[in-house]
């Protein structure tokens, strides 16, 4: 593995425990098996736990920027979840993996999940968003040599997906500020 890659990650998850002060992190290495580890050699899955700063857990990737580093700038992935869950751990190896194996994410994509976010969930889908619940402190993490963007996988339905592509994202974002949505909640109705 580069030392670049390397050091990536480690400055990821550096900016990651200092955002998240007074809360536990733990740095999950996922089985992504050998093919897929070839492509994320460095990444890892930070997990947080609820503290001062959030009731909620957090699930951060590590290791994304520099598959795909463009000039010294590349993006990160947050999620933000009611529980601890292997479940949402896998998930983060899957946007890593998707987002650097050929399908590049950015602000306003969304990818398929393939099946619900949890058991019962009607949220199939992962937006692409701003970290809203965490702020432009988390969202602007230093690298070595350029700087990574940690950018929200927020959960949403099919139905959702379809009003953005139909009427855009920004009016998609409206109605969940006019419906108050809880994210960290998979059960949540759809808005759309």
């Amino acid at each position: 593995m580069s030392d670049t890659r390397l050091l990536a990650a480690e400055a990821v998850e550096s900016h990651i425990r200092a955002f998240f002060a007074g809360h536990a992190v733990e740095a999950v290495d996922y089985g992504l098996g050998p093919e897929r580890r070839a492509a994320l050699p460095a990444l890892r899955v930070l997990v947080v736990e609820p503290g001062p700063r959030s009731d909620s857990w957090a699930y951060v990737t590590a290791g994304c920027w520099a598959p795909i580093d463009q000039h010294g700038d590349g993006l990160e992935f947050v999620m933000t979840a009611h529980v601890r869950d292997e479940r949402f751990i896998e998930l983060m190896a899957m946007v890593a993996y998707y987002h650097c194996g050929g399908h590049q994410l950015d602000l306003e994509h969304s990818m398929p999940i393939g099946e619900p976010w949890v058991p019962g969930s009607t949220c199939d889908h992962l937006l692409i968003s701003l970290p809203y619940l965490h702020g432009p402190d988390l969202e602007h993490c230093p690298l070595p040599g350029g700087h990574a963007r940690i950018l929200w996988t927020l959960p949403v339905t099919t139905a959702e997906i379809e009003f953005r592509r139909q009427h855009g994202h920004e009016a998609l974002e409206q109605l969940f500020d006019e419906a108050e949505i809880i994210p960290t909640d998979p059960f949540r109705a759809s808005v759309a």
